[in-house]
C-alpha cells in the first residue's frame, strides 16, 4: 500500500503508527495512515483487518 521510500511500517508491525498519514481528519479525531491503519487521537487504532487496538496513551508524568 505504501508508496514512500523508505517504505512505512506495515499495519501489523509494532511501530505501525509511524506510517505517514494519507487522509488526516484532526477535526474528527482520526487519521488514515498509508498502511491502512486508522489512528485515533486517543491513541486507539483500527487495523485494516478490523482488529481493535485499545488506546495506550501515557497516564502522565509524576511531578
Amino acid at each position: 500500500m505504501c508508496q514512500h521510500a523508505p517504505e512505512c511500517p506495515t499495519a501489523t508491525s509494532a511501530d505501525r503508527a509511524a506510517a505517514l498519514p494519507v487522509s488526516p481528519h484532526p477535526e474528527q479525531g482520526w487519521s488514515l495512515l498509508c498502511n491502512g491503519l486508522l489512528l485515533f487521537e486517543d491513541t486507539g487504532e483500527l487495523l485494516p483487518d478490523g482488529q481493535i487496538i485499545a488506546p495506550h496513551r501515557p497516564l502522565g508524568v509524576p511531578a
